[in-house]
């Protein structure tokens, strides 16, 4: 069985590998796919807790402060 060929943007060409991979290879790659997702899945999470960090920073320099502090805040 021959590998396809597929038409990239211009002159550049991929090629398509179709045959039957060995067990050892087909497990590494699905390693390899499952540690890709993992750094995703941790780069999404990173990337939500600055989204949260900013807002809350966002919504306390743009609040009323007196309801962040409201007098005699420092005396318990």
């Amino acid at each position: 069985m021959r590998a396809k060929r597929v038409r990239a943007s211009g002159c550049e060409k991929r090629m398509v590998d179709t045959r039957i991979k060995p067990y050892d290879e087909q497990q590494a790659e699905k390693a390899a796919r499952a540690e890709q997702s993992r750094l995703f899945r941790r780069n999404q999470v990173f990337g939500l807790l600055i989204l949260a960090a900013a807002i809350c920073l966002w919504w306390l320099l743009h609040t009323n402060p007196k309801w962040i502090f409201p007098p005699g805040w420092w005396r318990f």
